[in-house]
């Protein structure tokens, strides 16, 4: 949930620091710090509630006297935002420092012991805790070494992390570890960078380790990367991955906000993400992922999709797309209350995991759940070498790009293009789909790249336009029938996330039990109306809103007619199967959401009590 970003080598630990946390921000952003060692191997520490140009405003003169450092972006879950809860957390003998992201769950019980032994707290958090923690295995042994001092500390917490500590007596040196939190190292040419992702070293190396799960390391100049086991100090040889990251991905590409630029880069996403797996002159769809398993996915009695946020809307359509095509049952679970609610999994079932980051806590938790009672767990998520790509029997990557926005566009657009796929697959394969139906399909999902295209170019302004209207709004109420139901969950949640409107989505038919009686001349409605499915119902529906005098915004098919004459506001976008229009459908809801969020002056990519990688339940 925070970002994290350290350094040991030749150049200004300071600016590689500073310019890291602005790229990891996304990650946190309600507090930042950083800390660094100048030549006399002395500690200084700079941090303060707020944005990483406000620390820098307090810490410009750490400029130029370092060459190891380390900062911090968070996200609070002990202790509210504040100077004083912010990272770094110094040691109570000032020799300590350390960056701390996810929950130690038993630090109450530690810091009474502490607080037994003598040490004093100046923050609320779990993190002060860790910290004292290493400064007391190390008094209580003096000859204690630095690294085995945190190994040992690690070995007395429970809960998740990722860690980076810095001692005033092992000049150059960071030590790192992780459970449950992702953590990366970069390998340059006599320097090293430690980051939450690449994003922050991208331009200085192509080559990186992604620290596994109960892993740390020791980082020097002398002695290079030292990897071990927490647990019984067993040294790992490293993996080294190569980068396939740019720094033109992470980006603006001269747009106001990151989420504006990708959401126009969603043609291209949903290109990559077909590319070399839609042959549609073969008339095939080649996804080693689901080739490697296919008969265990087509053998499965049931398919459970687990996932939170923007990933469970995206599951919501799936199974509508694996039920219909593949005529294989699927339920849908937030991955939040999966584990907790003791549910019934056998090794007949296939769990699907669905998540941007690969990170995501509550669907880790549910993954590994579910390997306990047997099943077949595949994900889909957008981060090469994350958690849950490791951790799975099999799955798909998402080709999205980095999506540095908070509110999901483009991964969830993705999201739904791979789940097309894997049901358009599992139903040719066992029979439910005909050829004709299915090159029917796979033509139309190949054409769907140039039609969102379409929708961005032909929408762009006029959504511009309708926002205004709205930007002093209370709340919003968007309806879709079938596959468009979960689109309208989704379309409202974006609105939720970034312009603080309230808004619910529901599904058309339901209106009338309910959120019917909160229709007058004041309440938004945003209906997607395509011509496929439902449309005649869906036709009922505004007539019900309008002879209550609620104000009806209308995504159409261009040259509806019926609906268009009925709406305040008309939205057109291309034509395609019900299945796919989800797809088409979403961009323009996710423009209106954003420009009422730019409207309303609120940050687009840092919306309030938001971070992009939910590492911590």
């Amino acid at each position: 949930m925070c970002g994290i970003v350290g350094y040991t080598g030749f150049q200004d630990s300071y600016d590689i620091v500073i310019n890291g946390l602005r790229r990891l921000e996304y990650r946190g952003y309600d507090s930042a710090g950083i800390v660094v060692e100048d030549n006399l191997q002395k500690l200084h520490c700079a941090k303060t509630k707020g944005k990483v140009e406000d620390l820098v405003k307090i810490s410009e003169n750490l400029k130029g006297i370092s060459h190891t450092g380390m900062g911090h972006t968070r996200w609070a879950t002990h202790g509210v935002p504040s100077d004083r809860n912010s990272h770094p957390h110094i040691s109570n003998n000032n020799k300590i420092a350390i960056i701390h992201n996810g929950i130690i769950e038993n630090y109450d019980t530690l810091k009474t012991m502490l607080l037994e032994q003598g040490f004093t707290f100046q923050s609320e958090t779990d993190t002060e805790v860790l910290v004292n923690l290493i400064q007391f295995f190390m008094d209580k042994d003096a000859d204690l070494d630095f690294p085995t001092a945190v190994r040992y500390a690690l070995n007395e917490v429970y809960g998740a992390y990722a860690i980076t500590v810095m001692h005033e007596d092992y000049p150059g040196v960071l030590v790192v570890g992780r459970l449950g939190s992702p953590l990366a190292i970069g390998l340059g040419e006599k320097e090293y960078f430690i980051a939450s992702d690449a994003s922050p070293f991208v331009e200085f190396t192509k080559e990186a380790v992604y620290l596994e799960e109960g892993h740390m390391a020791t980082i020097s100049l002398e002695n290079g990367v030292d990897i071990r086991n927490i647990k019984d100090n067993v040294k790992i040889t490293p993996a080294i991955q190569e980068l396939k990251l740019s720094l033109e991905q992470i980006e603006k590409g001269g747009y106001e906000h990151f989420m504006l630029k990708e959401i126009f880069e969603q043609p291209k996403s949903i290109l990559d993400t077909l590319r070399g797996r839609l042959l549609v002159e073969e008339g095939i769809i080649k996804m080693a992922g689901i080739w490697d398993h296919l008969e265990r996915l087509n053998k499965a009695e049931r398919i459970i999709i687990i996932a939170c946020g923007t990933s469970w809307h995206a599951g919501l359509i799936g199974e509508y797309l694996i039920e219909e095509f593949a005529r294989i049952p699927v339920e849908v679970e937030y991955a939040s209350e999966f584990r907790y609610r003791n549910p019934i999994i056998t090794n007949k079932d296939v769990v699907i995991a669905i998540s941007q980051s690969g990170e995501t806590a509550d669907t880790m938790a549910a993954i590994k759940l579910a390997k306990e009672k047997g099943a077949f767990v595949y994900g889909i998520c957008n981060v090469v070498d994350s958690s849950i790509s490791r951790f799975t029997d099999g799955g798909s990557y998402t080709h999205a790009g980095p999506e540095i926005g908070v509110a999901s566009t483009k991964a969830f657009t993705s999201q739904l293009t791979i789940l097309s796929l894997i049901a358009l697959k599992l139903g040719k394969h066992n029979g439910n789909l005909s050829n004709v139906e299915f090159m029917k399909l796979i033509t139309e999902l190949d054409a769907l790249p140039k039609k969102v295209e379409e929708v961005l170019s032909t929408t762009h302004e006029l959504v511009k336009d309708i926002a205004k209207d709205f930007v002093d709004a209370q709340n919003f109420l968007y309806l879709g029938r079938g596959y468009n139901f979960p689109a309208a969950l989704e379309g409202a949640l974006k609105l939720k996330e970034i312009s603080y409107i309230h808004a619910e989505g529901y599904p058309a038919a339901e209106m009338k039990h309910g959120p019917i009686a909160l229709i007058d001349e004041n309440m938004p409605i945003v209906i997607i109306a395509p011509k496929q499915g439902h449309y005649d119902k869906v036709v009922s529906n505004v007539q019900e809103i309008k002879a209550r005098k609620g104000k009806v915004i209308a995504l159409v098919n261009k040259g509806d007619v019926q609906v268009a004459n009925m709406a305040d506001y008309v939205i057109e976008f291309p034509e395609t199967s019900e299945c796919f229009s989800p797809i088409i459908a979403s961009v323009p809801l996710q423009l209106l959401a954003y420009y009422i969020a730019v409207y309303r002056g609120a940050n687009v990519d840092q919306p309030r009590n938001l971070a992009k990688s939910v590492t911590v339940e």
